[in-house]
């Protein structure tokens, strides 16, 4: 049974939008599933930014699912869609692929050395495969089966029939200067499409118009098929339809009642499918929202095929670390699987759980995910002993189960940090790893690297695909006799005293609070004095000592912290290279 809506004060963002889908899914389709939607077009590779349209409803939907309703989470893969361009810096496409300009996705051949027959499965199937792994349950529908398969057939027909009550709607959005009334305008050339790539215009093209007027659909051209189609006659009775190809100057009339070589164009599209579908739920992106964009178009043309306009939010932009917004017509842009590599799926999904929809939000592929690991490993602990904030709790449980069950989690749930540390300096050997992380809590080490696992490989992947090669860590071969040789009484005594100390303190916890003890202990304090006990001056005490550390044992002043860094050496190599 459904369950009481809850105040926005004691709820999350995904329950108050769930109480909102109930109610609005039993007012449109009682008794029915619920149904959410989401769209992505695999004209390159779906990017991160794309995955909130995903995740969004996703983690509506399971909300629903949890209380007991049945739900459909839609993703039309809008595989039916123009090739536009060809993306920059994707391996295996250079300019030939310009040739395929305006056909639909399916009908582009795949990047060179892919195992898929064309380019939309060849990026869809990197999507399927981050979803599954991150527990995304949805019913796929490609849009290229449905038109080709003739089942929008009757609403084309419709939407033809109303062509000029959809036109009247555009026409209250339209900004382009007309020379002598809409009648006359002509369809976008390829030019002029690729001069609108750029602003967003050609994805908004709203329909072909010519002498014989406006329609809402575009055929895709019997002989190069391309999309650079102008409808010259249609004749609603019959339904015959004559097109003229601007790129290849072929012509034809069709029966439109049988012909299933075309689709209609965005705007229209888009509500149709709604109204199809009995979509209750779909969110959109800022582009999307915009006064006469597709949403807001959408919600008028809706009405002509018998539907409603889904509720759901606009979301905002999700950005990367040191990058500029994503966008799927450029190569090179991070990926859910990119993601992925590096992080567990829990974290990834906690990202997107976290903020509101119109909160944007930044992904770190750099330093910064370090920090992102503790915050999420200290929620993970204040979630186990009941401490977490309500809807803390509720963003940590949305990101470590669906309704279907807990995905899975690394058994020993190490620093992140910690681990790369590790994976850098012993450089892929999974003998010292494992040697070094069972030191790092010797009252219940680590058996295998497995209890580790997938964490681990996530940080090992960060550290050889993320760090550069000048900040990676190289462990001196041979002590740094000069060096050494320069010392002044003081540096000699602090290098004896971390010595005396090394076996008594041979774990993460004991190293930590020796490295950071020595400098007290030189000043004449105790080594677990805290900070307020301890005058400004020892935190420099404790910068320099860190600092000779480093220069001994891998030749720079900083790398990774002091503690792992000696575990990873170890004792006897520590012992040399300090000059014992």
């Amino acid at each position: 049974m459904p369950i009481v809506a809850q105040s926005a004060e004691t709820t999350d963002w995904v329950s108050r939008f769930a109480d909102e889908v109930i109610a609005e899914s039993e007012r449109r389709a009682p008794g029915k599933p619920v149904v959410v939607a989401s769209g992505l077009s695999p004209s390159g590779p779906i990017h991160l930014g794309n995955l909130r349209e995903v995740m969004t409803p996703h983690l509506v939907a399971d909300e629903v699912r949890r209380r007991g309703h049945e739900v459909r989470h839609l993703i039309s893969w809008d595989d039916y869609d123009r090739y536009r361009k060809v993306p920059d810096g994707i391996a295996g496409v250079d300019e030939s692929w310009a040739e395929h300009i305006g056909k639909p996705l399916t009908s582009v051949p795949a990047p060179k050395g892919s195992a898929y027959p064309n380019w939309a499965e060849h990026f869809r199937a990197a999507m399927v495969a981050a979803l599954a792994e991150m527990g995304v349950e949805f019913d796929g529908i490609s849009q290229t089966e449905q038109y080709t398969s003739g089942v929008y057939r009757e609403q084309i027909l419709h939407a033809m029939r109303h062509r000029r009550d959809i036109d009247a709607i555009l026409a209250q959005y339209r900004t382009r200067p007309k020379s002598a009334g809409r009648k006359s305008q002509k369809p976008l050339d390829e030019a002029e499409l690729e001069a609108a790539e750029g602003s967003g215009a050609a994805a908004e093209d709203d329909g072909s118009s010519g002498s014989a007027g406006y329609f809402p659909y575009k055929p895709y051209c019997g002989n190069c098929a391309k999309d650079l189609t102008t409808v010259t006659a249609y004749d609603d009775d019959s339904t015959e339809l004559t097109y003229a190809c601007t790129a290849c100057g072929f012509s034809e009339t069709v029966r439109l009642g049988e012909f299933n070589r075309g689709k209609l164009v965005w705007k229209v599209d888009w509500p149709m499918r709604w109204a199809y579908e009995g979509v209750v739920f779909e969110p959109s992106g800022v582009d999307h929202s915009s006064p006469g964009s597709s949403f807001q178009v959408g919600g008028q043309i809706v009405g002509i095929f018998g539907g409603e306009q889904p509720i759901g939010p606009m979301y905002a932009f999700v950005g990367i670390s040191g990058m500029a917004k994503m966008s799927s017509s450029k190569g090179g842009v991070p990926t859910p699987a990119d993601a992925l590599e590096i992080m567990e799926p829990q974290l990834l999904r906690w990202l997107y759980a976290r903020r509101r929809p119109n909160q944007s939000f930044k992904i770190a592929f750099d330093q910064e995910i370090q920090r992102l690991y503790d915050e999420w490993d200290r929620l993970d602990a204040k979630v186990a002993d009941g401490t977490a904030l309500p809807a803390d709790a509720a963003a940590h449980s949305r990101a470590v189960r669906t309704a279907a069950g807990e995905l899975p989690r690394t058994p020993r749930p190490l620093p992140y940090r910690t681990l790369a540390s590790v994976a850098d300096v012993t450089a892929g050997h999974e003998d010292q790893a494992l040697r070094i992380l069972s030191e790092l809590d010797p009252a219940n080490p680590l058996e295998t690297l497995a209890e580790a696992r997938p964490r681990y490989d996530k940080a090992e992947a960060w550290i050889n695909t993320h760090v550069p090669a000048d900040q990676r860590t190289i462990v001196r071969e041979e002590p740094d006799a000069e060096l050494l040789k320069s010392l002044d009484e003081r540096g000699r005594a602090s290098l004896r005293l971390l010595l005396d100390g090394l076996a008594d303190h041979w774990s993460l916890d004991g190293l930590t609070h020796l490295v950071y003890g020595v400098p007290k202990v030189q000043a004449g304090f105790a080594a677990d004095a805290t900070p307020k006990e301890l005058p400004p001056e020892i935190k420099t005490a404790q910068r320099s000592f860190f600092a000779l550390l480093y220069h001994l044992l891998v030749g720079r002043d900083t790398g990774p912290r002091l503690p792992t860094l000696l575990l990873a050496v170890g004792q006897e190599r520590v012992r040399s290279l300090l000059g014992a």
